[in-house]
């Protein structure tokens, strides 16, 4: 691990080095998304100029923000990238094995970094991306909501951010005692439209649901699938764990619901002409208290020092995002530099910390609301020692809830922090989790009838028993999307081939059939058959119903619309220099590269969303006539290495099935129909059962290393943004240990 880190430091600290999201976004969980998803689909830009604080008597204001770095730079450029870089790595077998499958990537992601101009940097991720995407290491399935729900939630109620944790919190939810009309939440969504940025829509759609005649309660309920496995904030890039502690603290700022920055543990922000240091004030009186509720500590800028070093120090997978962006961190990491003193913190005064960046970062700030600049008490650390983190119990307290009960695998009560300082802004003065393994398709369905949950999503079984209930007509809606994306990953490098822990999960493969089968995994069209073979469409209409087996459906990693370029990028595509004027989506330079490349997919689609083009909506990977010519492809390839692929020596895919779920259990008896009559008996799909969950998450969503998953192909991963740059999906491809995605093909 040490040889390879300094490997790839050598090579890419020439420039900052673009952070790894380290957060595979959702639990896995069986239902379809809940209803306050439709709260995070509004996307934000910080405009990186001195903040308009409006008038705002609320604790958690806008906050000032005075920047005197150089704005965005206007005009046409042309880009020349390098991507020579990868030459000049020299890595082991491990290393060896990622450049078979993702050389052409690495260099072009390489590259990208370098950009320091924000267009630039937008199209050269493009590039890198659709690189990805043609290796077949992976297919994008869907994204999370577009799915019929039920709720007593109000739109629009948490962060608008796409990114970081912001859209977890839950403290100024609006929820009825009654099930909200499918007719009032499109009215709300109208409202919501006409108020966005002036921070008033909170309060004017109670008054409208007042004026309804519905009626509100303070405690939210929801359910969960995935118990945390650890409460330690900076030494996770699971949202299973961060989803739940994101509770208990507050981070430096947040985004609103109508996508406005605003203070919470800092109340202004300057950062310095060159771009480089960015200066936090920090609020009086926030108190750290412990689970009990008993005041131990004030916060201070030392917290936010000691909250970095333990981060680094951990190495729990964040650290990674941290290299190239703060000075010295990726140094203190690779034992370049001891002195923890000259990273990038510094605590000015008791109220003030600074923070000093190894390269000007455009979207430093969108960092801010993820784990990674969340502080930690020192004192409080080191009495607990080992025990830090390991339970609700073995944490302070900076945020707006308490956890008061946590009974394994059963419910999680985050109740009110009365020391919070905003707590009389807080809506919701409880949360409580209950915990759904997905056994039940009915659980979240009848839960949310009887008032157990707040709100729930209508898998295709639930769908029916809401007609069969004469509650769909009038109270369904279509729950919005957003930006994670999940995926069927390939293993590319399967090592282990049983589970130990929960339900055994052996592999009943032979010596014979796991070398056909890692060779054919190692071969791109074989990857690329598969990919082209699935048929996600019939897959997704088992889980959400055939009327909206589409909404879901995403076809690319990095959401088509998450970026655009605000200026005209000339960049050559295959040695032909292609102009893309100002307001062309990512999506559609990554379909360029596609199509020069030509490749037989399609990740964007101009017409859709009224011609402004989309990546979602549509199957533009299953295509049985391209998958099997791609499999043909590879038979000849691995025929020329000495392996026959036959009907009676067909290669032989590990899918595990979670049997105790009927969907889950259904997708699995598709998908292996799907590919054995596609493939004509030349690829069987080993269904692998189990009853418990947990065996799931372990063969791979729990793995921090990829010599410890257990499969073939899995689909219980996905990746949500952490902050506003592409980067933070491409570069969870880096080949990093822990804390990456490259794991769930089988590396690192």
């Amino acid at each position: 691990m040490k040889k390879l880190f300094a490997i790839l430091l050598a090579a890419v600290m020439l420039f900052a080095l673009a952070a790894c999201n380290t957060t595979p976004s959702g639990n896995s969980s069986t239902e379809p998304a809940t209803s306050v998803e439709d709260s995070k689909t509004e996307s934000t830009e910080s405009t990186g100029e001195e903040s308009q604080v409006e008038e705002d008597n609320s604790i958690k204001g806008l906050i000032p923000v005075k920047d005197s770095s150089a704005g965005e730079s206007t005009g046409s450029i042309t880009v020349n990238p390098d991507y020579s870089l990868i030459d000049a790595v020299e890595g082991d077998e491990q290393f060896d094995a990622y450049k078979a499958v993702l050389g052409d990537y690495y260099a072009a992601v390489l590259a990208a970094n370098q950009a320091t101009d924000t267009a630039a940097r937008y199209a050269l991720m493009a590039i890198a991306e659709a690189k990805m995407l043609e290796a077949g290491i992976f297919l994008p399935t869907t994204t999370q909501g577009g799915n019929y729900a039920i709720t007593r939630i109000a739109p629009k109620c948490v962060s608008a951010a796409l990114w970081g944790n912001d859209n977890n919190r839950s403290t100024k939810l609006i929820i009825t005692n009654e099930l909200m009309k499918a007719a009032d939440r499109d009215a709300l969504n109208k409202l919501f439209a006409e108020n966005k940025g002036t921070g008033k829509y909170l309060e004017k759609a109670k008054a409208y649901l007042e004026e309804k005649g519905y009626t509100f309660k303070d405690t939210y309920a929801t359910s969960y699938s995935s118990e945390p496995q650890t409460w330690d904030l900076l030494a996770t890039y699971r949202s299973a764990d961060s989803e739940a502690i994101i509770n208990t603290q507050d981070n430096l700022v947040e985004y609103d619901n109508e996508g406005r920055l605003c203070q919470a543990l800092a109340t202004f922000i300057e950062v310095s002409e060159d771009g480089l240091e960015y200066t936090f004030t920090l609020r009086e009186g926030v108190k750290w208290v412990t689970s009990a509720g008993e005041v131990y500590a004030d916060l201070t800028a030392n917290d936010f020092v000691a909250g970095l070093k333990h981060l680094l120090d951990a190495q729990g997978g964040l650290e990674t995002l941290t290299f190239g962006i703060i000075k010295n961190a990726a140094e203190y990491v690779g034992g370049e530099v001891t002195d923890f003193a000259e990273v990038g913190v510094e605590a000015v005064d008791d109220l003030t910390v600074k923070y000093t960046l190894a390269a000007k970062c455009p979207y430093f700030i969108t960092m801010l609301t993820y784990n990674l600049f969340a502080p930690m008490n020192q004192e409080y650390f080191e009495a607990k020692g080992e025990d830090y983190g390991t339970s609700p119990d073995n944490i302070l307290y900076c945020g707006p809830y308490l956890v008061t009960n946590h009974t394994e695998n059963n419910k999680i009560v985050f109740s009110l922090n009365d020391n919070y300082y905003a707590k009389d802004e807080v809506t919701i003065k409880e949360i409580t989790w209950f915990y759904n393994d997905g056994s039940d398709v009915l659980k979240a369905y009848n839960d949310m009838k009887a008032g157990t949950i707040d709100g729930a999503g209508l898998n295709s079984t639930a769908l029916e028993k809401a007609k069969e209930d004469g509650l769909f007509d009038d109270y369904s809606y279509v729950s919005a999307t957003n930006a994670v994306t999940y995926g069927a990953f390939m293993n590319v490098a399967r090592q282990a081939y049983s589970t130990e822990g929960h339900d055994e999960i052996t592999s009943p493969k032979t010596d014979a059939q796991k070398e056909l089968t890692k060779a054919a995994m190692a071969n791109q069209d074989f990857r690329l058959a598969l990919c082209q073979g699935y048929d996600r469409v019939t897959d997704n209409a088992l889980s959400v119903g055939e009327e909206l087996a589409l909404a879901s459906i995403r076809n690319s990693y990095t959401p088509g619309t998450y970026v655009f370029l605000d200026r005209e990028v000339i960049i050559p595509i295959n040695g032909e220099n292609v102009t893309f004027p100002a307001g062309t989506y990512y999506g559609a330079i990554m379909q360029a590269q596609i199509d020069a490349d030509g490749y037989k997919f399609k990740v964007w689609d101009p017409t859709l969303d009224g011609g402004a083009g989309s990546s979602d909506t549509f199957d533009g990977w299953y295509n049985k006539e391209n998958a099997v010519e791609s499999l043909n492809k590879a038979i000849e390839a691995l025929a020329a290495q000495g392996y026959e692929v036959s009907e009676s020596n067909p290669i032989t895919i590990d899918y595990i099935v979670y049997e105790a779920s009927a969907i889950r259990k259904a997708r699995g008896a598709a998908l292996k129909q799907g590919y054995e009559e596609l493939f004509g008996g030349k690829v069987i799909v080993n269904l692998i059962p189990t009853t418990d969950i947990y065996s799931l998450y372990y063969a791979g969503y729990y793995c921090d290393y990829g010599s410890l998953c257990n499969y073939d192909m899995y689909d219980v991963s996905g990746w949500g943004p952490d902050y506003g740059d592409p980067a933070t999906y491409l570069n969870t491809m880096l080949p990093l240990y822990k804390g990456d995605m490259t794991h769930c093909i089988g590396l690192y």
